[in-house]
């Protein structure tokens, strides 16, 4: 991806109700969040190996990743306040990390 948004990894599987029950509530908050966070689906049969890289063991699971690192994820179930705590969390931490911008200098 050519900008700098994290990519919220939904590990999903045809055969687990849990992720299918997810499905609606993350295609919201992928159109919620589209100017924040890329949300990509992956089927965990048919792509186990990068399954295996992000050490998913539980369907449905939720990694998010920043600059190729996963930090942060979500194993089992999740509600909408759930995951967007923690997309907050890291929203709020990369606002803190870029530089103000039209701040009046103090001389």
């Amino acid at each position: 991806m050519a900008d700098d948004k994290p990519l919220l990894v939904f590990f999903t599987s045809r055969r687990s109700g849990p992720a299918r029950r997810m499905e609606s509530l993350l295609a919201h908050l992928a159109r919620k969040e589209r100017t924040r966070v890329h949300v990509m689906r992956v089927d965990v049969e048919a792509q186990p190996d990068l399954a295996a890289k992000f050490r998913v063991v539980t369907v449905p699971t939720l990694v998010l990743v920043k600059r190729k690192r996963a930090v942060d994820r979500i194993a089992g179930r999740a509600s909408a306040p759930v995951i967007e705590a923690m997309l907050a969390r890291h929203f709020e931490e990369r606002a803190a990390l870029k530089p103000a911008q039209n701040v009046p200098s103090s001389n």
